[in-house]
């Protein structure tokens, strides 16, 4: 991997990481166009230490609260009654479904889940699920005779909600789905506004992915297949950035529709489709 290629990639990673458009799909769409070759995921899980320190630090009162609150409730009981005492452990819960699933599918992670058609499918499925999430959204925020529920912030967040917000993440094992969009999406599906689905999004990614880096790390170490200096350089490049898009969405969000992100992701899912269909474009470009 040559240094430009690192610089495009790292960019790559931190624009899309916390947008509901799926980081690795855009990473392997990248590599495919530009007649690189696919990065892996190995380089995507450690990338993603990047962005997730940016989460720390945009983050990092809340998690200073979780993480006290949690270890105090360890040997006193009433701090178990506490909100960020439960959500340490929600974060603890919602983190098994991937963290078993992504030891079990790593082969079909690494291997016929990079597929293209596989990651357009996937653009355009959760896209349409993201779009219907965000009108029922919208309808249970603006109020009026067509309000369906009252939407729920993290203070109603229980066992089985994060648990169903762990599966939606887990979901995104597979290239095109989107970490964020399918969890998002689910907390819209389950009643919570959008800002709370995304900040408990962004939490329960924290664990999740920075075991899953450090992994990949432990691993890569072991072997020579990773070029570490642009591997080094495109984690930076993707912690800068990404730190930049987590302000920004955050305050999209409060105000904004999902529906322009919806709209990008069919559209591109079609044009890939298209260009495999013509023989353009093979669902195996860039492979290792």
């Amino acid at each position: 991997m040559s240094w430009f290629e690192s610089l495009v990639l790292g960019l790559v990673q931190g624009l899309t990481e916390f947008l509901p458009i799926s980081s690795s799909a855009h990473l392997r769409l990248t590599a495919a166009f530009s007649g690189w070759r696919d990065p892996g995921a190995a380089f995507t899980a450690i990338t993603q230490i990047g962005t997730e320190i940016a989460v720390l630090i945009y983050f990092r009162k809340d998690i200073g609260r979780i993480v006290s609150a949690w270890f105090r409730s360890l040997r006193d009981r009433e701090m178990r009654r506490d909100h960020d005492a439960k959500m340490g452990w929600l974060v603890i819960v919602g983190s098994i479904p991937i963290g078993v699933l992504g030891v079990t599918l790593k082969d079909h992670i690494e291997g016929p889940f990079r597929d293209l058609r596989v990651t357009a499918t996937m653009l355009i499925v959760v896209g349409v699920a993201i779009g219907v999430a965000d009108r029922l959204a919208e309808r249970a925020e603006t109020g009026g005779r067509h309000r369906v529920r009252q939407p729920k912030d993290l203070s109603h967040l229980g066992f089985r909600d994060g648990l169903i917000f762990g599966v939606c993440q887990a979901m995104a094992l597979i290239p095109g789905v989107s970490r964020s969009g399918a969890t998002i999406s689910g907390g819209l599906f389950m009643g919570y506004r959008r800002e709370a689905a995304a900040r408990y999004s962004f939490l329960l990614a924290i664990p999740a992915v920075l075991a899953s880096g450090l992994f990949e790390l432990g691993d890569a170490m072991k072997g020579s297949h990773i070029s570490w200096g642009p591997t080094v350089f495109a984690t930076v490049v993707a912690f800068l950035c990404g730190y930049a898009v987590i302000a920004w969405f955050m305050r999209f969000i409060s105000t904004k529709s999902f529906m322009p992100f919806v709209w990008y992701r069919i559209a591109l899912g079609l044009v890939i489709l298209g260009l495999i269909g013509a023989g353009v474009l093979s669902p195996h470009a860039a492979e290792l």
